[in-house]
């Protein structure tokens, strides 16, 4: 058996997990609503405040999707209590962030800013402090699309191995490589 998959998934108060037709299994709590097709091999069970994820054989195909689903309703679980957050850091002289809503201006080195629509499921902000890299927060209640969105910035001007100049994530620690040796 999965050692993921086997893994009970307890129901905090407050919230409610519902397995529709179609092996949809619907999360809803105090932070929103979130759903996910569950593939029709995998079964779903709701019981005494615990949600139990079954395969019918130990096939790889079967393992593999077992502990998935098991971590995919346990983080829509997390993300309904709790929420996600991270938070990206632009390294780099002249790099800025701004937004107005849900559009994000940013200013990475090229010769026009970057203007990125985060969708609305997403809450951005962003933060300039003196002395400090500008910073960017999003909060969500899914770990998918935040994690998806933050990927897609880290992108646009990835951390560089020499003087670590681009957009990373908060804590990242950066393989730094040495520069030119000085000739002989």
């Amino acid at each position: 058996m999965s050692r993921i998959g086997k893994k009970p998934i307890s129901i905090p108060a407050g919230v409610t997990v519902t397995v529709g037709s179609g092996n949809v299994v619907s999360v809803k709590g105090p932070k929103g609503e979130l759903k996910e097709n569950i593939d029709r091999d995998i079964t779903v069970e709701v019981k005494d405040g615990l949600v139990n994820i079954g395969r019918p054989t130990d096939q790889i195909r079967h393992r593999a999707m077992h502990g998935l689903y098991r971590s995919l309703i346990s983080n829509m679980v997390k993300g309904v209590t709790e929420g996600y957050t991270k938070q990206l850091e632009l390294v780099g002289v002249g790099y800025k962030a701004a937004n107005q809503g849900n559009l994000l201006d940013l200013s990475l080195g090229y010769s026009h800013n970057i203007i990125f629509e985060v969708p609305k499921e997403l809450k951005v902000t962003t933060s300039q402090e003196k002395g400090q890299n500008p910073m960017i927060n999003f909060e969500s209640i899914d770990k998918q699309l935040i994690g998806q969105v933050c990927a897609k910035i880290r992108s646009l001007r990835k951390p560089e191995p020499y003087k670590g100049k681009g957009v990373k994530f908060a804590g990242e620690v950066l393989r730094r490589k040495a520069g030119k040796a000085a000739g002989k």
